[in-house]
Order: structure tokens, then sequence, then C-alpha cells
């Protein structure tokens, strides 16, 4: 899988909750959980499993960041 997206973050499928549009993964990536809403479609398509390897990849045009 090549692509251009910079940030791709390697973790463990933690939960999957799918719904009849779209499905919620969790990903945990070395103990931070990711959160990624995805078509139910992607989803089945992918053939996810709680307990694969899979990828966060993130693009995005612009990042915030804060401080307290």
């Amino acid at each position: 899988m090549q692509l251009s997206a910079r940030n791709q973050l390697k973790g463990i499928i933690k939960e999957i909750s799918q719904g009849p549009v779209s499905t919620e993964v969790v990903l945990d990536v070395m103990g931070t959980e990711i959160v990624a809403s995805i078509t139910t479609g992607s989803a089945k398509s992918l053939d996810l499993k709680i307990g694969d390897e899979a990828y966060a990849i993130i693009k995005a045009s612009s990042v915030m960041v804060g401080k307290e």
C-alpha cells in the first residue's frame, strides 16, 4: 500500500461499532486510541475484525494546536 499521506499510524483494532450507514473503528496506537468513522460498506470490504492490524491514515489540509 503506497499513499501520499505521511501520517500513517499502525495499530490494532480494539472496537468496531457497526451501524447501517457508518461504522466507528477504534485503533490502539501504542496505547493511544484513535477513532475513525468510515462507511459500513468500506468496513465490510476491508473485512475489519477486532485484533486486526490496521493503519490510521490522516490527511488534513489544516491541523489545530491548543495549549492550556
